[in-house]
């Protein structure tokens, strides 16, 4: 079996500006840094509550 991993892709699409510093730190967590910044990341419990935690921010590719 070849990468059967769930993958998710998150964009940032909101500046950081006037946000909480602990969403801040969500979105760096996530490996965040600029806006339109995308990463594929497995598709995980914790992933998912990253991206339910600064869901305004963010937008979810699958």
């Amino acid at each position: 079996m070849a990468n059967t991993e769930k993958t998710v892709r998150v964009r940032l699409v909101k500046g950081l500006r006037g946000v909480q510093a602990r969403h801040r730190l969500s979105v760096k967590a996530l490996g965040l840094n600029k806006t339109n910044d995308v990463r594929e990341l497995k598709d995980s419990p914790q992933v998912r509550g990253l991206i339910n935690t600064v869901y305004y921010l963010v937008r979810v590719e699958e």
